[in-house]
């Protein structure tokens, strides 16, 4: 017997039998060993169904055993008799597949539940979990996790990373060169010789072996290239550190999100190591590596499937998880359906977030307050879940906490612990920034639970809990305003968790101390101040000057940094130069300590406007300056109406580009028809067919957004702007 500790790198099922698991052991020892990990899945329906399943199985050439016993569902009060098969963890979901074309009126659970969360539930295991393991040769014997996922400080495992990229944008350059990095240690590798590239790529991975591969344009260019030039060559690629495995590819697909088609594109799996594509990642592009370990540590999922995962997949995978351990049937298909209702009885329960109208305008010293996750606050502490009873009110449930509020309060307390720490550290302190990146992955989970909850196809989803929670949202944002007006405070805006109020005499923090105790002992739950606003300003909409939209506003904290949202530098399909435009206009303005230093900086922020409008009228803005990325919100051959995402989609097509639903397509607006260009390296652009009027009315609408609040109305800019900046005097200002 042989003894280990390390941190659990990677788990999947080995093709034969059991698992196979990776340790980080440290600095330089990595440890490969299996385990028996026989699994079950389940069965339910009439008996005499259940006996021909259970010859049918017996029947297939697989090693399994069956046998009937209870287990609850969790929408039935009573347990049901079941029958369970066991096997191993490769087989189940084959199994289950061919089973449910034989019998499809037998209901099937806990098929489809990845092999890393079912050695969760049984071991409270997790990606990079420190464990303590006893083996022999190379097969465990015992393990025990010495560690939490919910440790709000996680010792940090010694992980060595490997970088490659390209070194370029492939929509417009065919790349040259692989460029490599390990430490402090770069490589550049020309494609122009295939033997070169391939072992010189394999030599390198032999060197180093990292535990983690992070790429530029790995999923879908970087990996597969170097695969079929290895291919060619006929000499293996070294990625995995399983030696009979090969890169598992995993194709591109499209599915619905909330009301948008999401595209996920090709991925690039590994095998004892991880492989992360930047630009293939959910959370990557905005947070980096510690939000993707935070995700796996919560979800259970491998890094790599953690990085590649939806926030929705990842708040079902804990569910999933929970109701292992309590030993809870989880759907395969989930067939229970909404609760009939009147159309009355609908009207009154489906009402969703409160929005107010806010104040127009630009207010001083106005302080944010905001619930900490307010919904799975109330899920947690009203204990709302599908099998349980909705409540009326706010407040205690008298019954044992339920699936859902289980599997959120860890994750409820660990965000709150580590809020807490970042209010603790300095602005410019480097230990902030992993502490946010971790923060947001939290808040992106426990942001889902809820919409999951009431998503049809949910495993322990119930629409009639979803619309219980928001009846509760509403009910403590109105004893917050409640609580707010009665201490005098003024409430200019509320908006789902938070609103936002002034008081004279109220401009630090601490003045907003007894607010906040007054809203928690209305509500119980936890309140926090998120920021005091120097100044805040609500812009109304562009069709009606007098309605205020209620998500649509920019301000500046105390500590100078900038909040906006709903204008153009938050929209993904805006031009950069734009963005950088408005961005500027912003970061000038913070500058102003109060409203009248601000009003002052209005006519400078007119010449600037005007400075960069000429720039782009006469043509001195870099073409990737003005790219726009739309989405392709459905099929090309589904458009009636070309908008130009389709456009420029069937452009790309036309030089062999596949582009499917979802995806966003880069493109830049022309002179004449069809009006736009693709943004890629086949599809010929002139330079001198950029409709650059077009780019302008962006640029004075971004523009107009920013100095709305100060009566500058779009068309008044428009004039200025036209006019060279001689009508300055008629703006009301």
């Amino acid at each position: 017997m042989a003894e280990a500790y390390g941190w659990l790198l990677d788990l999947f099922a080995d093709r034969q039998s059991g698992i196979v698991l990776w340790f980080v052991c440290d600095a330089h020892k990595r440890l490969r060993l299996r385990q028996d990990f026989p699994v079950r899945f389940y069965a339910r329906g009439p008996k005499a169904a259940l006996k021909k399943l259970d010859s049918f199985l017996h029947a297939q050439p697989i090693a399994l055993k069956s046998v009937y016993t209870k287990r609850r569902d969790l929408y039935e009060k009573e347990t049901q008799t079941v029958l369970a098969v066991e096997t191993q963890p490769a087989r189940v979901f084959s199994l289950v597949r061919r089973a449910s074309q034989r019998f499809p009126d037998l209901d099937f659970y806990d098929a489809d539940i990845p092999v890393s969360v079912r050695h969760a539930a049984q071991y409270g295991t997790f990606p990079l979990a420190f464990c303590q393991v006893i083996y022999q040769g190379d097969r465990i014997q015992t393990i025990k996790v010495a560690d939490s996922p919910w440790k709000p400080d996680p010792t940090p495992a010694p992980l060595r990373t490997l970088r490659m990229g390209v070194g370029c944008d492939l929509r417009q350059n065919k790349p040259k060169e692989i460029t490599i990095q390990f430490a402090d240690k770069k490589h550049r590798i020309p494609w122009d010789n295939e033997r070169v590239l391939v072992y010189h790529f394999n030599s390198i991975l032999e060197r180093y072996d990292p535990d983690l591969v992070l790429s530029s344009y790995g999923d879908i260019w970087l990996i597969p290239t170097l695969l079929e030039a290895a291919k060619r060559m006929r000499v293996p690629l070294k990625l995995n550190r399983e030696p009979r495995r090969g890169v598992r590819l995993k194709k591109e697909n499209s599915y619905m999100s909330y009301g948008r088609i999401i595209y996920r594109g090709q991925q690039a799996l590994l095998y004892g190591r991880c492989h992360i594509d930047s630009h293939n990642s959910m959370l990557w592009q905005d947070y980096d590596l510690e939000s993707v370990l935070e995700m796996a540590r919560a979800t259970c999922l491998p890094i790599q499937t953690a990085a590649r995962t939806s926030p929705g997949t990842g708040i079902n995978m804990m569910e999933t998880a929970t109701a292992l351990r309590l030993k809870i049937l989880v759907p395969w298909q989930k067939t229970r359906s909404e609760d009939e209702k009147t159309a009355y009885t609908l009207m009154l329960s489906d009402r969703g977030g409160l929005a107010y109208h806010p104040i127009p305008g630009v207010h001083e010293n106005v302080g944010m307050v905001d619930f900490v996750s307010m919904y799975p606050s109330i899920m947690t502490y009203c204990n709302i879940s599908p099998e349980l009873p909705n409540p009326e009110g706010l407040g205690r449930s008298p019954y044992p906490p339920g699936l859902i509020p289980q599997t959120l309060k860890p994750l409820l307390e660990k965000r709150i612990a580590i809020k807490q720490r970042m209010l603790s550290l300095p602005r410019d302190d480097p230990e902030r920034a992993p502490l946010d990146a971790r923060n947001t992955a939290l808040k992106m989970l426990l942001v889902c639970c809820f919409g999951y909850l009431g998503y049809k196809a949910a495993k322990f989803g119930r629409i009639e809990s979803h619309e219980a929670i928001s009846a509760l949202s509403r009910e403590a944002l109105i004893c917050a305003k409640e609580a707010a007006e009665d201490m005098g405070f003024t409430v200019l805006h509320m908006y789902v968790d938070g609103l936002w109020v002034k008081k004279d005499g109220c401009e630090d923090p601490d003045d907003f101390v007894p607010l906040l105790d007054a809203i928690a002992a209305r509500t119980s739950l936890p309140i926090a101040l998120d920021s005091v606003y120097r100044w805040v300003a609500f812009l109304t909409s562009r069709q009606d000057g007098k309605t205020t939209v209620p998500n649509r506003y920019f301000g500046v904290k105390h500590d100078g940094s900038v909040t906006v949202r709903g204008i153009a530098i938050r929209t993904h399909d805006t031009a950069p130069y734009i963005a950088k435009v408005q961005k500027e206009l912003l970061n000038y303005l913070r500058r102003a300590s109060d409203l009248r230093e601000l009003r002052q900086k209005i006519p400078n922020t007119l010449k600037l406007i005007l400075k960069r409008y000429k720039t782009l009228r006469y043509g001195h803005v870099r073409l990737a300056d003005l790219v726009v990325h739309q989405r392709m919100g459905k099929r090309l051959e589904d458009y009636r109406v070309r908008s130009p995402a389709a456009i420029a989609a069937s452009q790309l097509k036309e030089v062999g580009t596949a582009i499917q639903m979802g995806q966003r397509i880069p493109l830049v607006y022309t002179l004449g028809r069809p009006g736009v260009r693709a943004w890629h390296t086949q599809v010929p652009l002139d330079c001198r067919s950029i409709d650059y009027r077009h780019y302008s009315k962006l640029l004075i609408r971004a523009s107009a957004a920013i100095l709305q609040p100060f009566g500058v109305a779009e068309e008044q800019l428009e004039a200025y702007l036209l006019g060279d900046g001689v009508v300055q005097q008629s703006l009301q200002i």
